[in-house]
């Protein structure tokens, strides 16, 4: 397939070497678009040399394959670990916390590419378009965005499969498909998502066969594995596990992924709100990120203010991942919220002993020799440690005076 001569501009598109992205390039140049395609390496399993010469195949000018493990790590999913970050409660926000870095890497390419358009594969329910569309915008507001699956004439064509393999096998284009797994997925460093298909039916169990990263945690070993992470402002620097030592910032965040994956660790079935306000199913893996979780969250009990805690946990970790969610990551309320993160963590340094068993990671101690905020005797049963009783007597009178005029009002009994 070649491409057709350009009329209306050049475009980068966001490409997987799936269905929809190969068959929305092929689209795109029979619209009369020059079409160059990116994808983003964050940590999911791809053949890219394979999807490479697939978009090329289909007509692509340039393609561009660009290694964002290290930033993605380093810029996104440790602070979100500092802020201990979840949406609803539960969602560790793995989807979500990789747009930032692919979106910023689409936009330099197109500046360098002197690209007019950009254009992704994102459906029109879903909350990857805003995700995508919003950091688009924020980094180059003069970028015009192509989004084919919220153009009739692209989505009343294609109205569903059928019609996208037609188009595929009418231009060439080489498709793997199978039945076997009816559901979509999303894949990074950070975890797996499993949503659509027999999925969209919240009463439906997942197979076990769907789970792809971790062990099932029955069949995970009966013997169960002890690490300890050391933390340095908040952030993991070193993995020990017996005699071996992690202390690079990825190759942590790889090993923990391994380990966790091989005791069943990380695993979630959901019904989330999304952004667009419509509720949705899905079935997430979140290995290391789960440790980490853990364990910053005890650490943090161990070397952190109580004030300073209180005040990041009600207003800077809800906010932080809502920003996350609904894609404001680029903006001025996420520039202010990152220093706010930076500067609660200055004292979260220490050790945490964990124990991974058959999907559980259990906190066995921890320990701080610079910022330990626990003091043994002052806290004990058994010791004074210069904490004198009498003085919990006038705080509890003072803290008695306004529910006094409460109760009187009141007349409770």
């Amino acid at each position: 397939m070649s491409a057709t001569t350009s009329t209306k501009g050049r475009v980068l598109l966001a490409y997987s070497g799936g269905l929809d992205t190969s068959c929305i390039l092929a689209w795109l140049i029979e619209q009369g678009y020059e079409v160059m395609c990116y994808m983003a390496n964050v940590g999911q399993e791809e053949d890219f040399d394979a999807a490479v010469i697939k978009a090329k195949g289909c007509g692509a000018t340039k393609v561009f394959v660009e290694d964002l493990q290290r930033e993605f790590v380093e810029e996104l999913i440790y602070p979100a670990v500092q802020a201990n970050t979840i949406y609803e409660g539960i969602y560790l926000l793995g989807t979500s916390l990789a747009r930032p870095v692919i979106a910023r890497r689409q936009m330099e390419i197109a500046a360098r590419e002197n690209c007019q358009y950009v254009s992704h594969g994102c459906t029109g329910k879903g909350n990857d378009q805003v995700r995508f569309e919003l950091a688009y915008y924020a980094l180059k507001p003069d970028i015009k965005v192509i989004a084919p699956w919220r153009i009739p004439e692209f989505y009343e064509r294609f109205a569903g499969r059928k019609d996208l393999l037609a188009f595929a096998a009418e231009k060439n284009i080489p498709v793997v498909q199978t039945a076997a797994k009816p559901w979509s997925t999303d894949e990074n460093l950070f975890h797996i998502s499993y949503e659509a298909g027999i999925l969209e039916d919240p009463d439906v169990t997942p197979p076990k066969d769907m789970w792809k990263l971790t062990v099932d945690p029955e069949d995970a070993p009966n013997t169960p594995e002890r690490i300890t992470i050391e933390f340095t402002k908040g952030k993991p620097t070193k993995v020990i596990n017996g005699a071996k030592q992690v202390t690079d910032g990825l190759e942590i965040f790889l090993y923990l992924n391994q380990l966790a994956r091989q005791h069943g660790i990380g695993r979630l079935d959901i019904v989330e709100n999304r952004f667009i306000g419509i509720k949705s199913r899905g079935c997430y893996e979140t290995p290391a990120g789960t440790i980490l979780r853990v364990a910053h969250m005890d650490i943090e009990g161990l070397t952190l203010d109580r004030q300073v805690r209180n005040l990041r946990d009600q207003f800077v970790t809800p906010q932080y991942s809502n920003i996350l969610y609904n894609g404001m990551y680029f903006s001025p309320e996420a520039e202010f919220l990152l220093s706010s993160i930076e500067a609660s963590q200055k004292t979260v340094n220490g050790e945490v002993r964990l124990k991974l068993y058959k999907g559980n990671v259990i906190v066995e101690g921890r320990s701080s020799k610079t910022n330990n905020l626990y003091d043994m005797e002052e806290s004990s049963m058994d010791v004074q440690g210069g904490f004198s009783p009498l003085d919990s007597e006038g705080f509890i009178k003072i803290q008695s005076i306004r529910l006094k005029k409460w109760g009187v009002n009141q007349k409770l009994v």
